[in-house]
């Protein structure tokens, strides 16, 4: 079995690749549907990841449809690959979306909203483990944006598939999951 993140990191996204159209969607909606169920809904600021359609990741429209139906105010973000930091804006019907080079799609412009000010995170990853460890693109990202939240902030894990029982190279930066929420499951860590 594989353990470590690099071992993981390709392991899932081999198993995603194999995913079709229609099953991206379906667990996108079942996992929507999950969310539902979980104690978070009393909060104002939600951090949303706008999926990678190449990656075939997690798609957070219906995240979106639920955020919005319950007038929550909804963030998302701009990466700088430079600073590895990411920039938080609120989502807006004025905000444009343009992909950057790496296909993630981002806001343009917008009302900035501070790191502190969010206090649910919706986390893109490849895998988990059920002690509420992930694995990224090894980029280090949501890392570095997680450690800059208050620690109250609840992060949510967005996965198509099930938890890995444990990464082993977890460093002490790596921040971990309050939840993780799978098309028929929902971890809580």
């Amino acid at each position: 079995m594989p353990t470590n993140k690099k071992e993981l990191r390709l392991k899932y996204k081999n198993l995603r690749k194999e995913l079709s159209e229609d099953e991206i969607e379906e667990k996108s909606l079942a996992i929507a549907n999950q969310l539902i169920t979980l104690p978070i809904w009393d909060k104002s600021y939600y951090h949303v990841f706008l999926p990678i359609e190449e990656q075939k990741e997690v798609n957070t429209e219906y995240v979106l449809h639920l955020l919005s139906g319950k007038d929550k105010e909804i963030v998302v973000s701009k990466s700088d690959f430079e600073t590895r930091g990411m920039s938080h804006f609120l989502l807006t019907d004025n905000t444009r979306i343009k992909k950057n080079e790496y296909n993630i799609p981002e806001p343009v412009n917008g009302l900035l909203v501070p790191s502190q000010t969010i206090e649910v995170v919706f986390v893109p990853l490849l895998a988990f483990d059920t002690l509420g460890n992930r694995v990224g693109y090894g980029k280090g990202f949501y890392d570095k944006f997680l450690s800059e939240c208050k620690p109250e902030t609840i992060k949510i894990g967005l996965s198509f598939f099930e938890a890995e029982n444990q990464i082993e190279d977890v460093f002490e930066s790596d921040v971990k999951l309050d939840y993780c929420v799978i098309p028929n499951k929902i971890y809580t860590f």
